[in-house]
């Protein structure tokens, strides 16, 4: 998956853009899922953006009766139950290997790694945060929406020094029935347990994004791209 750059769509808020959003949808969705929240982010005083949403490749997906869609990694009955020991290692690493491909592609565009944002909903959040912990560059911070920490065992020993101050937005529905609350918050102090900044919100949503969420998700973009 990493030696062909992932298909993407992109939108740039501005000439020159100086720094890079890299938006991973969630399963069976596309690239084209969150593009109308850009138009939402009041992002006054944030530098040109260019976001970036790459579409997932095609897989069967073991939780779906083997149906082919769009994902990230496949999952299974009880990944997301805390039932299974963890995610489908390879295809979380594989994913990870695309999404740095798409961090150095911008590196080579003139955006430094340390002025790009590695965000995600649901899986997409997910591989935000696999690639982040570990990817040995500086990056601006990670955004994790309504997901979970995948490999969660490997990150002690796997983590880069150059992100460990990374700051890192979590946000969860508590009436989320696909990820459940208790899923998220498991991760979010395992995260906290590593010493990671992180600032957690919570909404009364399902599996989903409100619009106190895109107000905040701007907030913290524009502080963190400043």
């Amino acid at each position: 998956m990493s030696e062909k750059l992932l298909e993407s769509i992109e939108i740039e808020t501005g000439d020159k853009p100086s720094a890079a959003v890299i938006w991973m949808h969630g399963l069976g969705a596309d690239g084209n899922d969150f593009v109308p929240i850009v138009h939402e982010l009041d992002l006054a005083g944030a530098p040109a953006i260019r976001f970036i949403f790459p579409h997932a490749p095609m897989q069967p997906v073991s939780i779906n009766n083997g149906y082919v869609m769009r994902a990230w990694y496949d999952v299974k009955w009880g990944d997301l139950e805390g039932k299974s020991k963890q995610a489908d290692e390879q295809g979380v690493r594989a994913s990870q290997a695309a999404i740095e491909a798409l961090i150095e592609r911008e590196s080579s565009r003139g955006i430094a790694a340390e002025k790009i944002v590695l965000a995600g909903f649901s899986q997409g959040g997910a591989i935000a945060l696999q690639t982040g912990l570990r990817y040995p560059e500086k990056l601006a911070g990670v955004m994790a929406l309504s997901t979970y920490l995948p490999l969660a065992e490997t990150v002690g020993q796997e983590a880069s020094q150059a992100n460990r101050a990374a700051p890192i937005f979590m946000a969860h529905g508590t009436q989320d029935a696909v990820i459940p609350f208790e899923m998220a918050t498991r991760s979010r102090d395992a995260l906290v347990q590593h010493d990671y900044k992180v600032e957690w919100h919570e909404y009364p949503m399902a599996h989903s994004v409100a619009l106190e969420e895109i107000s905040d998700i701007a907030e913290w973009l524009k502080k963190v791209l400043a």
